[in-house]
Order: structure tokens, then sequence, then C-alpha cells
């Protein structure tokens, strides 16, 4: 029997072309996953638990001590790319995420590693983890074990543990009225990912995509501990319309954008007009349309970036008017060139409303 040489091998398969769904775009949409938690019965909530599922927050957060608390989370998806490098290094910036969120500082990780042994070279699976723990090395964290299937699609992220002094969490769900709200990266990574599975991305915005992808959310560490900043989240799979709602409700009050100040990563307006828009930001809308208030006139294409899914997207941050200098400083200085102030939470029935 002859061996095969390396120029005899087929070609490695396309990662995107494997998967039904990419990056956070393979949510389950925001109203199933309601219906689907609404019968689930919760075990008794010990005291210590200072955040759970109530309010659909970032990460769970459990008191230790007087001066600890344990944030945990955990993030994992199919590829929005075709790099294998590039892919873990996303879904790792993506996990570690939360953490910072939460206001907290990541201490490790575990990786959950599903992948089609029979399909993908192995080369191509230790590609996938050398870009995660390239990513956990640049937050300072080991992957410190986890675990593997033999998986249908390629799948991958982590488990992240991090700590915080429990005075300085960071819920999504402590906006006030007279807050104005920070975005801290563009949208549109789910119209480039589109554009990128329709052979449709330029070299240069793949460029913009995969930097935004892998920069990690940091600033939140330095921001939870500024007084006046009330509340944080990311913005990931449920668009900045989910994750806007989501703050809204769980503080109970009135989030208001103004989508002109909203920062877009470049060509992105041009790209969904042009079709290429996820199925998930389609998805998204059905859950949130019924409570959000549009101006008269709001373009469908607009529609589709307000629920467009980001993966590894900005912090959306809440915070007294008179800090917001400070909060667009550290954002500023830790390289997030394009934070903005995007808006104000005013009193009202929970919501979010376009101007």
């Amino acid at each position: 029997m002859t061996d095969i040489q390396p120029a005899d091998r087929p070609a490695a398969p396309r990662l995107t072309s494997l998967a039904h769904g990419g990056g956070c775009g393979c949510k389950i949409a925001p109203g199933v996953l309601s219906q689907i938690l609404k019968s689930s019965s919760g075990f008794p909530i010990p005291k210590e638990l200072l955040v759970g599922i109530e309010t659909a927050d970032d990460a769970a957060v459990y008191r230790l001590n007087d001066e600890q608390a344990l944030i945990a989370t955990t993030d994992f998806f199919m590829p929005i790319v075709d790099d294998p490098r590039d892919f873990g290094r996303i879904a790792a910036t993506n996990a570690i995420s939360d953490v910072y969120a939460m206001g907290g500082t990541p201490i490790f990780a575990l990786a959950l590693v599903g992948m089609p042994i029979n399909v993908l070279p192995l080369e191509t699976i230790a590609a996938i983890l050398e870009g995660g723990q390239s990513i956990c090395a640049e937050a300072g964290i080991p992957i410190a074990g986890g675990h593997t299937i033999d998986s249908v699609e390629p799948i991958y992220g982590l488990v992240v543990l991090g700590l915080v002094h429990p005075s300085r969490v960071k819920r999504n769900a402590d906006a006030r009225p007279g807050d104005k709200l920070v975005l801290g990266k563009p949208l549109g990574v789910g119209v480039l990912s589109a554009a990128l599975k329709k052979n449709a991305l330029a070299p240069e915005g793949y460029a913009q995509m995969i930097a935004s992808t892998t920069k990690l959310n940091t600033p939140g560490i330095e921001l939870a501990r500024l007084d006046g900043v009330h509340a944080l989240t990311d913005v990931t799979g449920f668009g900045l319309a989910g994750h806007a709602l989501e703050l809204a409700r769980g503080a109970g009050v009135r989030a208001i954008i103004d989508w002109a100040r909203v920062p877009l990563l470049e060509g992105v307006r041009e790209l969904a007009a042009q079709g290429m828009v996820t199925g998930a930001s389609g998805r998204n809308w059905t859950s949130h349309a019924p409570h959000v208030c549009l101006p008269a006139g709001f373009a469908d294409i607009e529609i589709a970036l307000l629920n467009d899914p980001q993966t590894s997207g900005g912090l959306l941050v809440s915070c007294s008017a008179g800090k917001v200098g400070e909060v667009l400083e550290i954002f500023h200085r830790q390289g997030f060139a394009q934070a903005a102030v995007i808006g104000e939470v005013t009193e009202g029935p929970a919501g979010l409303t376009l101007r």
C-alpha cells in the first residue's frame, strides 16, 4: 500500500462549510430561549450567589468572602472564520469577555472542544487550540484543563473563572435614569461574517473583523473601579438591540439610543445593502420588535444592523453623565478608538427607543 504524501492529501474543508451557523450567531433566539427556560425550576438560591440567571447577565458571581467573589462563565460556538488559529482566538476572546463585563479579572480557563475528527486534519484542530491559548496568554491566564468530544460540527470555547471584589461587581441590571450609554466597539461583525461565508469579504474587511473580535475587553476591570459606572454588559449574539433591552429590563428603565452616533465597522452598511446579513439578525428582531420603538422611516438595513449578532462585541456601559469623560478616556487609552456615547437611560416602561 502506497503512503499518501502530504501533497496528495485532500484539501481540508473550509471550517465555515462544516457549521450551520457561526460565532455568536449560533445563539438560540432570545424569544425561543425564554420559552425554553420559563418552566425550569430553580434550586433555592444561596445568599452567596450575587448574580445568577435572573437578569440574563454575562456570568454567575459567587461571594467567597468579604474581599473576593468568584466569576464563572462559559461560551462556545461553531466557526465564524475559516482560518483555524483565528477561530480559536475569536472564541477565546469572546469567552473571556464575560469576566471583564462583570468587572472582574480572569484567573484561568478550561477548554471546551468538539471536533469532527475524521473530517478535519489534526493540524487544523491543533491550530484552533493554539489560537485560543495565545489569547489566554495575552489575558495572563492558563488553560488548566477541559473536555473534548468527537462531534459533527467544529465547536470551540472556554469556561473562564475570574475574581472581583464583591462591592465592584457590575451587573447588567443596575442602570439608572439620567445615565449615559457608552459602546466600546463598533458594530458589524455579523455582516462581515455573512460576507465572508459568501466569498464577498475583501482582505481589509477580514482584517478589521479579526482586529475587533480578538481585542480583549480589558477596560471592564478599570471601569468597575470607577464610581458612577452603574451597569456593564457586552454586546454579543442578540445584537445591540437585545443587550440594550436586557439592560433596560433588568433595571426597569428605558434605554434611548441615538442611532446616528452608534459606531459601525467600515463598509458594513454597504455590505448589508447587498444582502450580507445573517439569519440570526432576523430571528433577533422577531424577538425584540415588540419591545422596541423605532423612528419613522427607519430602514430595513438599519434594523438588520441594530440586531446584527456580534461575536466578541464591545462593552455597553451605563454611567452617570459626569463620568462620561473618564469612561471614554479608559476606553481610548486601552486602544478602543471608536468607543462612543450612543444614548441615555430614562424613566419609563422598560424597553428600547431609537431616535
